[in-house]
């Protein structure tokens, strides 16, 4: 179990390292419109996390308020966790399990879901196909492990 949740909060300190994609237009304008085909993606591998992978959207979800991917490795699991924001989910790719309260429910591409109030859920890509999310996000995104105690303050 220790070996999770130092897992989960080497997760956290990664989405610091999002790339954000490339402006659709430069200068002091901001863009009307963005289009990023699937092929212009800047996906990111999450260091210590072999087979997730981050793609930002839009905004910088290590500062604020922020869209971006998650594509998880078929069977990648995470346990126990919540995020400090308020976060709304749709499901682009595979089937996503989300243990929620003690109740699985699998959620197949185009299923959606949201978490408010920091809500303990446990993640997991079922096999046969890699799963992406949509994620979006209106405050710093973090990974917190549940029974995980706060660092001290110096």
């Amino acid at each position: 179990m220790r070996t999770h949740l130092s897992s989960l909060a080497a997760l956290s300190l990664t989405f610091a390292a999002f790339a954000s994609p490339a402006p659709a237009k430069e200068g002091k304008q901001a863009a009307s419109a963005l289009l990023l085909p699937a092929g212009d993606l800047k996906w990111n591998d999450v260091p210590d996390f072999p087979g997730l992978q981050t793609a930002a959207l839009e905004g910088n979800p290590a500062k604020g308020a922020a869209h971006f991917l998650i594509k998880f490795k078929d069977g990648f699991a995470a346990p126990l966790h919540h995020h400090s924001s308020d976060h709304f989910v749709t499901v682009v790719s595979g089937t996503l399990s989300l243990t929620v309260d003690g109740k699985e429910t699998k959620l197949p591409a185009g299923s959606f879901f949201l978490f408010k109030g920091k809500k303990p859920h446990i993640t997991k890509c079922e096999p046969g196909a890699d799963c992406v999310i949509s994620v979006d996000v209106r405050r710093k995104w973090d990974v917190v492990p549940e029974g995980a105690k706060p660092a001290a303050k110096k």
